[in-house]
């Protein structure tokens, strides 16, 4: 009785480690007892499951940690590359090799430890198996013991020697259950022989993982061992040890390329953990979207690389930063039949939309730059670092670990470089470690001191390019703020070595020249004497002063201004005391039309608009209106009636008494009028805002007196004509933006005005080039004549109006033609300087 008491006890113990078996129940008692057993053992199953699940998890929670070291190992091998820039030899051959071959082993030892991480990880595992195993191993000894004892005893029971005691104190029914439970005990030790077969197939996985991380050690090693001999022979000078260097490179390419296969094939041995079947998912989309590349683009750029051409450093460069996708398209740029032959351009500008914006100037040096950029060049901007500018509009904007001195008034400065991509392109922001704090004054323009703040900015610019060795081939600066630019590179720079650029010079306006002192001009290290010239940059209009823009005028490889139209008047009384000037460099001076950002100016995309449209469907135009009379509160009586648009500066440049007598004019009409703009002058701001007070109760006139960005695509939209009266107008870009639009634009005969607006009755002009109403004298009869023209066909002609609508609509006014005529002139200047060299 004691004996079997005991192997019931041992196998209750034992019950809840084991899986359940089905046993034929053979009495209530039996089967009460077989389902408490069955829900023992699978609590305990769900608790080994619970137990197995760990490892995993513990790997998924280690993934934050793994993408921290991660960025350390990439912030490490961003300074080392740095590093390793100052080692270019005096031949020009780059170490972008050496810093790729430091990032694959990078690479390599991260594959390594998240590898080891998991062994450790399936070691731990392990472990608790070999527990469980040991005190399995040890029950079921005892469980083997006491049933050897069980047989015993009841053989020598069927033997007859025990019946009497048997049938005293042991009912047949007890008897019964006994055996059930042998026979229950002798399944569970079959099961636990299968659990430790388990077991020893997990050992074997893990030795397997043990091979391969062997095997990747080995590779780490060899990669370790290569390394440092190409390093060794980068030190040393001679060609001869080049051409060996590169030979390296290649075998180590190939090493590079068993080892990843070797990774692949331990990736699938432990395609089990989720962590890594996630990070192989990564990988497969990192492969597909490489698959981008085909075999000719391929082959194209490893020409390149053997030829060792300086133009992959560069977009190396260029590419910091960026998304593996915008990296992939840069270098595909390059496979381009006739790109690889770019230019390396650098505008240095006091703006660029978005991110720094006042006026056109912006504008323009983000949309050339696109442009450029998209027919193959390098184009790299120079800006302040402001306090005032927009910061969110830079991606990847980041502080260089680099020391940038310039020179000003007697002693050198530190400056601050930072880097970012603005609108696609690669921009560099000069930040003065300078006390007067030039870029921290919460505005752009406008400080007492601006001479001195741009001067300093110009000099810091060539300072930067000069320190980085960057092969420049085009220094393109813009206006007085970055005129200093030009004397600064012959004068200061040129002898230095620094010389294989040209120099283009745009001038926005030639309202604004930045006359001053001459001896200011000694701030940014200039000789005063040697250029208070007047053939140098002295100013025509004004004894002992300086003119900036004169110099840069004088200095220029290329001096370009916004249109041609402007040239021409620049070169009488338009130049502004610089005619002069202009006529003695008039071959090396012309004018450009600027155009427009069509990606933005867009109406069919436009997410401004309350209904998007385009030249074949124009309805979008007339809902535009609606929303537009509704927003303003304007009469929306009659659909049909004509609504005039303006949006503009209220200076004397734009021509404010014919804007103002253009409202009068519209209502006298029975059109509509909307004003958008401001005007930082006080007394006209304040005529304006008279003219609003009268109006305010008219449902026809609304004078909104401000900048609204998301207005202005609205008024552009709904307007079915558009006014620009200017005195003069170096380019406009408003007139374009209302053609894009549909809105005809009534324009006086300046500037890029006439350039760009053709009037639709001039029979001397083509048909299919006349797309407005233009006039000629700055007067309100001239203005009146042009504005009743253009009411009398859209009243009494609204078949030919539409046709008018749609064809300049279709109108090209993209920066592409504009930037073809500057990669011309460009070319043409390289290629001078190449021929005298």
């Amino acid at each position: 009785m004691a004996c079997l008491s005991a192997v019931a006890a041992a196998g209750a113990e034992a019950a809840p480690l084991l899986y359940s078996r089905r046993i034929a129940p053979s009495c209530p008692t039996v089967v009460s007892a077989r389902r408490r057993l069955v829900v023992s053992c699978r609590a305990r199953r769900r608790s080994l499951r619970t137990a197995a699940e760990l490892p995993r998890k513990s790997t998924t929670n280690a993934k934050p940690n793994n993408g921290a070291n991660i960025q350390r190992d990439e912030a490490s091998v961003s300074t080392d590359k740095e590093r390793q820039e100052k080692y270019e030899d005096e031949n020009g051959i780059s170490n972008l090799q050496l810093e790729d071959l430091v990032q694959m082993i990078q690479n390599t030892e991260k594959n390594i430890m998240l590898l080891n991480q998991a062994r450790l990880q399936a070691l731990d595992h392990v472990e608790k198996i070999l527990k469980e195993k040991e005190d399995l191993q040890r029950k079921i000894k005892i469980l083997e013991t006491r049933l050897s004892e069980t047989d015993a005893q009841l053989k020598l029971s069927t033997e007859g020697k025990f019946t009497a005691e048997i049938n005293d104190s042991l009912p047949i029914l007890e008897l019964g259950n006994t055996k059930e439970k042998n026979m229950i005990l002798k399944d569970d030790i079959q099961f636990l022989k299968t659990m430790f077969i388990e077991v020893a197939e997990t050992e074997d996985g893990i030795f397997q993982l043990e091979k391969e991380r062997a095997l990747l050690d080995a590779s780490l090693r060899e990669l370790h061992s290569r390394f440092i001999d190409a390093q060794a022979d980068m030190m040393k000078p001679g060609p001869r040890q080049y051409d060996t260097w590169w030979e390296k490179v290649e075998n180590l390419g190939d090493l590079l390329e068993t080892t990843a296969n070797k990774v692949e094939t331990a990736a699938m041995v432990l395609g089990r953990n989720h962590d890594l079947e996630d990070k192989v998912d990564r990988l497969e989309a990192s492969l597909a979207e490489a698959n981008r590349i085909s075999y000719n683009d391929a082959n194209t750029l490893r020409e390149m690389v053997r030829k060792r051409d300086s133009c992959l450093r560069e977009a190396y460069l260029s590419c910091r930063g960026m998304k593996d996708r915008e990296i992939v398209d840069i270098f595909l740029k390059m496979t381009l039949s006739g790109t690889s032959s770019g230019l390396h351009i650098v505008h240095i500008a006091a703006e660029m939309a978005p991110v720094a914006k006042v006026g056109g100037l912006a504008d323009v040096i983000s949309g050339l730059g696109k442009a450029l950029q998209k027919k193959g060049h390098l184009v790299e901007i120079i800006l302040p670092k402001y306090d005032c500018m927009q910061n969110d509009q830079v991606n990847n904007l980041k502080v260089l670990d680099v020391l940038v001195q310039s020179y000003f008034e007697g002693k050198l400065f530190n400056n601050k470089i930072w880097t970012g991509t603005v609108e696609g392109l690669p921009v560099y922001f000069i930040e003065p470690q300078h006390p007067a704090k030039f870029f921290w004054r919460a505005q752009y323009y406008g400080e007492h001191d601006d001479f001195k703040r741009f001067a300093y900015f110009s000099r810091a610019a060539l300072e930067l390019l000069y320190q980085s060795q960057k092969k420049v081939d085009i220094i393109h600066c813009h206006d007085w703020q970055t005129a200093f630019v030009a004397p600064l590179y012959w004068e200061a720079y040129a002898n230095l070595g620094f010389n294989s650029a040209r120099i283009c010079f745009t001038c926005h306006n030639f309202e604004y020249q930045g006359a001053a002192p001459a001896q200011d001009l000694a701030c940014c290290g200039l000789d005063v004497e040697e250029l208070d010239r007047e053939d140098r940059m002295r100013d025509n209009n004004s004894h002992g002063r300086i003119n900036v823009v004169k110099g840069a005028i004088v200095y220029s490889n290329i001096v370009t201004t916004v249109s041609p139209t402007y040239a021409l008047e620049a070169r009488k009384e338009g130049g502004r005391g610089l005619q002069e000037s202009l006529k003695i460099h008039s071959r090396k001076f012309v004018g450009i039309l600027n155009g427009i950002d069509t990606d933005t100016w867009n109406p069919s995309t436009d997410r401004h608009l309350k209904v998007q449209y385009n030249a074949n469907d124009i309805q979008g135009k007339v809902a535009n209106k609606a929303a537009l009379r509704k927003q303003l509160k304007l009469s929306s009586t009659y659909a049909s009636q004509p609504l005039v648009g303006c949006i503009t500066r209220l200076v004397p440049q734009k021509g404010v008494h014919l804007i103002r007598h253009a409202i009068y004019k519209t209502a006298e009409l029975g059109g509509q009028f909307v004003l958008l703009g401001s005007s930082p002058v006080p007394h006209i701001q304040r005529e304006f805002e008279g003219i609003a007070e009268h109006f305010q109760n008219n449902n026809n006139i609304r004078l909104l007196l401000k900048y609204d960005d998301s207005l202005s695509h609205w008024i552009y939209a709904a307007s079915d004509m558009f006014i620009v009266p200017s005195m003069f107008e170096p380019c406009g870009l408003t007139q374009m933006i209302a053609m894009r639009y549909g809105s005809v634009p009534i324009v006086r005969k300046t500037g890029g005005l006439n350039d760009s607006v053709f009037d639709f009755d001039d029979e001397t002009i083509p048909m299919e080039l006349r797309n407005g109403f233009t006039f000629v004298n700055p007067d309100e009869k001239a203005l009146s004549g042009a504005m009743e023209r253009a009411f009398n066909y859209y009243t009494k002609k609204p078949d030919v109006w539409k046709q008018l609508v749609q064809k300049d609509m279709r109108i090209d006014f993209s920066w592409d033609s504009s930037a073809s005529q500057y990669e011309d002139i460009y070319q043409r200047a390289v290629a001078r300087a190449r021929a005298a060299a």
